[in-house]
């Protein structure tokens, strides 16, 4: 038997019954660490989750009582045909849209099953009224359900089938002087991005979910388990959270703590908490009650996944120390044959990873392992060499994809992108050295006719000589580029408004020249500012837009700038060229 077939069997056999000692120990005290490291976790997290739930909710429902409270929306409510009221009545909404998170609100008036609506994008403005609720209609049912039980305020996941969307709805009652229940006012919350912001947001070994007073799933990750409509469905028919769970233990345990914290009527910070089993897995968790929104917050967390038992590596110090001396016994006996010479070998490995080829000799024993290093040496100048080469073309290619990320592909000028770079770089000098600079708008006149008579190549072609004259018109130092479709522009620095209009003006008639020479001739129409330090990029595209329509509005091949403007002109919307 060789020496190194004793030493790596003796070795072998300390590292054993080191191990088998060690994991003994280190089994029965993990796992009791972990359940208490466990029981803090889930309390800590269910008040955490708790936090972001109300701090995203309790703004919008504060918003919503401040609606139903508006003396506005309540005398418009008690006299529902007066035009007048109706007409500030929806102007206190559109203010109270402003503010909402989701920008968006819902008014119902009891007495005529009026229901309004506006969203984000404005997309019924001057038209808010959207729909009449039906009590007959299923869909509206939520609506007299919640007026008939007379509750204040109300949180329902629904689908509203006449918008098309599906949100986490924030409902208050609207009342009269006298206590009346006029209507209902609120907002809505996207469910789908709620859902991410504060229910599945990628923390590994977390679920959370919330259900409402009766254990109704309202927000959970998969919403396939959510109880849509909650409030007008029977017991018995509800997503409840105890679907979650397969074992009928592990069911009422936990509305066995939904229960029990109902019983306490909402004690400040109670947390609940109990081991179940989900998806074949330990879990541990943990229950509050909200009683600012009458929901209940569950956390799950998988303590396998948080902390597998394999973190608590401290708890293997016996194990450790009894390997440490089979290392020493096994470092003595071959350090200088095979130890040294690996640990050189193994810091050239750790330079090549590093990117450093330039290595010191390394000791080459008559063994395996002078070859070995013999062979690393060889094999590190030829990965020089190709990383060389590699990195050269890298850098190539991304010059390449730099320059053609920015080109319009037709025109070969800057495009969209390129501008926005140059508009950056360009106020952030004017900015610094306190000069301003000029910017040139092109559009090509009744560029669509061209496309339509003619033909798109034609148009093209058009547009690759427009380019071609222009840059000829521009000074060495001067960018131009194209906007899109039959647009270009122009940034001219330094420029002052002699040379704006000078140079504007010789690129109009450079153009028209050198078309007609070709015989198809060519007209632009150009809108010229001069932008001041300071000025922001919205400001300074405004004043060039609202010039080239000038220029458009005065019969086009013109050149009109910003300075001949009147104070109030108005942006143009784009028409056709």
């Amino acid at each position: 038997m060789s020496l190194k077939t004793r030493i790596l069997g003796l070795t072998a056999l300390l590292i054993m019954a080191a191990s088998a000692a060690s994991w003994l120990a280190y089994r029965a005290l993990s796992e009791d660490i972990i359940e208490r490291w466990g029981q803090q976790v889930a309390e800590i997290q269910v008040r955490y989750d708790s936090a972001r739930l109300l701090q995203s909710l309790e703004r919008e429902i504060g918003l919503a009582r401040q609606m139903a409270d508006s003396a506005t929306l309540i005398q418009w409510a008690r006299n529902p045909d007066d035009p007048a009221l109706e007409a500030a009545a929806i102007q206190q909404m559109e203010s109270f849209r402003a503010n909402f998170r989701d920008n968006s609100y819902f008014v119902a008036l009891r007495e005529s099953g009026r229901y309004y609506f506006n969203n984000q994008a404005n997309d019924y403005a001057d038209n808010q009224f959207r729909y009449v609720l039906n009590p007959d209609d299923p869909d509206d049912a939520w609506f007299y359900q919640l007026i008939e039980e007379g509750r204040d305020f109300h949180l329902n996941v629904n689908p509203d089938t006449e918008l098309g969307v599906t949100k986490l709805w924030i409902d208050v009652l609207m009342r009269g002087p006298e206590g009346e229940i006029l209507g209902m006012v609120g907002t809505g919350m996207d469910l789908d991005k709620f859902l991410q912001d504060i229910v599945d947001i990628g923390q590994d070994g977390i679920t959370t979910l919330f259900v409402d007073y009766n254990g109704a799933i309202q927000l959970y990750r998969d919403r396939n388990y959510i109880d849509f409509a909650s409030i007008i469905k029977p017991e018995g028919q509800k997503n409840t959270v105890d679907l979650l769970f397969e074992s009928p233990d592990d069911q009422k345990k936990v509305l066995g703590m939904l229960q029990m914290l109902k019983n306490e009527g909402g004690r400040e910070g109670a947390v609940a908490s109990s081991f179940v089993e989900v998806d074949g897995r330990k879990h541990l968790a943990g229950v509050a009650y909200l009683p600012a929104i009458g929901w209940f917050e569950i956390t799950l967390l998988d303590l396998q996944t948080l902390l597998p038992v394999s973190y608590l590596w401290p708890l293997v110090g016996v194990f450790l120390a009894t390997l440490m001396v089979s290392l020493l016994l096994f470092h003595w006996l071959i350090s200088r044959r095979v130890l040294s010479p690996v640990l050189a070998l193994e810091g050239a490995v750790y330079q090549v990873k590093q990117g450093n080829f330039q290595l010191p000799p390394l000791p080459k024993p008559d063994n395996e392992i002078g070859r070995l290093s013999t062979h690393f040496e060889a094999m590190t100048a030829s990965l020089k060499t190709i990383n060389d080469d590699l990195k050269g073309q890298v850098d190539e290619r991304t010059r390449d994809l730099h320059r053609l990320a920015r080109m319009d592909p037709l025109t070969e000028l800057g495009n969209r992108r390129a501008l926005d770079e140059l508009f950056s770089a360009e106020i952030e000098r004017s900015h610094r050295q306190g000069t301003g600079f000029g910017v040139l708008w092109l559009d090509i006149d009744h560029f669509k006719g061209i496309n339509d008579e003619q033909g798109h190549q034609s148009g093209d072609a058009i547009l690759c000589d427009v380019a071609h004259w222009l840059r000829a018109s521009l000074r060495p130092y001067d960018q131009a580029g194209r906007w899109g479709g039959d647009e270009f522009v122009v940034i001219l620095a330094p420029c002052d408004a002699h040379t704006l209009s000078h140079i504007g003006q010789r690129i109009r008639t450079h153009i028209e020249s050198q078309s007609r020479a070709m015989g198809m001739p060519v007209t632009v129409s150009i809108g010229g500012h001069l932008a001041q330090p300071g000025e922001p990029l919205d400001e300074i595209l405004r004043q060039a837009d609202q010039a080239l329509y000038r220029a458009k509005q005065a019969g086009r091949n013109q050149l009109v700038t910003s300075d001949a403007l009147p104070e109030t002109a108005t942006q143009h919307e784009p028409s056709e060229t």
